[in-house]
């Protein structure tokens, strides 16, 4: 059967059963040094722990999925960026397209994109600079700590005032190519996460040291992915919130491998930036 009579036969799947790696039991604070640790220091004290979960197509909700329910959404908007290994693109054409998106899903007063990664097996296997593999680990990008310290990283004149107001990390999550089928991205409802199932874990970085959250495994959470995303459509993904009204702060993430992928899928390309999500004051 041809790739494409594949993914028509399999259009109608509602959920995957998919071994995510979590984090193992650990005594001491995870760490990964993201560079040559020094002499006599292991790379990393992670241990990961395999578990088999359902991932279900979020396809079947999509239309229902919040930000501030979910901690995460889709939206169908094609880019205008022609070439997403291509800095100058992404930078003047490819930010501005998701600052604009984010305003307009959450009604922020003021959305600045700071980071991006761009994910691609093969590039990276070859050793092109910059580009890296899906990352395949649970986790969130940030912490109760890093969060706000990021905002004093890049806005450091403006930090005191901006942080006595709400303010959001989201991500924009979208593939260079479609249809994704190999390594999808998995997203856990935020309604089945507690603050206890996160970890605080350092990233220690040459001249730097950050913080994300990994997460231990519980039966409750429950996994979604976008079956065959395209790239005219970008997966909104909350990664940190101040607010603490009960609304979903923070959510898990990672790449899996689908059982349903065909042999001779593409290895998946994607792009994801991250960005401060500043709102107004409220009286």
């Amino acid at each position: 059967m041809e790739t494409a009579e594949r993914i028509a036969s399999a259009k109608d799947t509602y959920a995957v059963q998919a071994s995510l790696n979590y984090l193992a039991p650990l005594s001491e604070k995870p760490y990964l040094y993201t560079y040559t640790p020094p002499e006599g220091v292991a790379a990393t004290n992670r241990q990961t722990a395999q578990h088999s979960v359902a991932v279900h197509n979020a396809r079947t909700i999509v239309d229902r999925l919040s930000l501030d329910r979910e901690g995460f959404a889709v939206v169908r908007d094609a880019s205008a960026v022609s070439n997403f290994y291509d800095e100058a693109q992404i930078k003047s054409i490819y930010y501005p397209e998701c600052e604009r998106i984010l305003r307009n899903t959450t009604g922020a007063a003021r959305v600045v994109v700071f980071d991006h990664i761009v994910r691609a097996a093969a590039r990276a296997k070859a050793g092109e600079k910059g580009i890296k593999l899906p990352a395949k680990g649970v986790h969130n990008d940030y912490t109760l700590h890093s969060g706000p310290q990021r905002v004093r990283d890049f806005f450091p004149n403006e930090a005191e005032a901006l942080l006595r107001n709400r303010f959001a990390i989201v991500n924009v999550w979208r593939p260079i190519r479609g249809p994704v089928l190999d390594a999808p991205l998995a997203v856990c409802d935020a309604q089945s996460l507690k603050l206890d199932d996160f970890i605080a874990s350092d990233l220690i970085y040459p001249h730097r040291r950050g913080e994300i959250m990994s997460v231990i495994y519980k039966p409750t959470h429950r996994w979604y992915y976008v079956r065959h995303m395209e790239a005219d459509e970008a997966l909104l993904l909350k990664c940190f919130d101040s607010c603490e009204d009960g609304r979903a702060r923070f959510t898990a993430h990672t790449a899996f491998d689908d059982p349903t992928t065909p042999a001779d899928a593409p290895a998946r390309e994607s792009i994801e930036t991250r960005a401060f999500v500043f709102f107004a004051p409220t009286n």
